[in-house]
């Protein structure tokens, strides 16, 4: 299917992440990409950022990280993004391995969480910063549950060690306030209102 005819979707865009699923929605929004790992930009971030600060930092960290390194045309538009998992005041980070999956799972398990994915839009003639926040509602999870979801999906990869398209958020959540594509990794629908702004800038 050819994307519409709207100028956003006629930009030259780069999306600088080895992220499967953020290019997987990129696709589905309908948007026309080229990817580019940005992601060897150091993720380190000062210890007094709280919640929405700490993705926000890390997407700009990661975006001017690449707009060193590269060349870009005036009108190609350079994405980065970073999702964290707020769990009562901490950060939840990609676990080390199972124990770490088990014992994140676990500190979800009936709770409710944030996920912030904050958004740095690039050009070389300006920068855009935007956060979207989701708050997700995990059932009790049962130690089975969550030893299955361990072992069977092996969520080592994402962060708060679950992915809500994956069985876990099948059988385990609730329910969700907020965007579910933020969830996944990137608020596809905000990206797209926030890139019109962009070129209209």
């Amino acid at each position: 299917m050819n994307p519409p005819l709207f100028p956003v979707y006629q930009l030259p865009l780069v999306l600088a992440s080895k992220s499967p699923r953020r290019a997987e929605l990129l696709r589905q929004a309908g948007f026309r990409f080229t990817t580019c790992d940005a992601d060897n930009a150091d993720e380190s971030y000062p210890e007094e950022l709280q919640g929405a600060e700490i993705p926000l930092y890390l997407a700009e960290l990661k975006s001017d990280a690449f707009m060193r390194r590269y060349t870009t045309d005036n009108d190609t538009v350079v994405i980065t993004a970073d999702t964290i998992v707020w769990l009562q005041g901490k950060i939840l980070g990609k676990p080390a391995g199972r124990d770490d999956t088990i014992r994140m799972l676990a500190s979800l398990s009936g709770n409710m969480h944030q996920v912030f994915t904050g958004v740095c839009l690039a050009s070389a003639a300006q920068k855009h910063l935007f956060c979207a926040e989701s708050k997700v509602w995990f059932k009790e999870l049962s130690a089975g549950e969550i030893a299955y979801y361990a072992d069977a999906c092996h969520p080592f990869d994402k962060a708060g060690a679950y992915g809500i398209q994956e069985w876990i958020g099948c059988v385990g959540i609730e329910r969700i306030e907020g965007s579910y594509f933020n969830v996944v990794g990137l608020p596809v629908q905000q990206l797209y209102v926030e890139l019109h702004r962009f070129i209209a800038h």
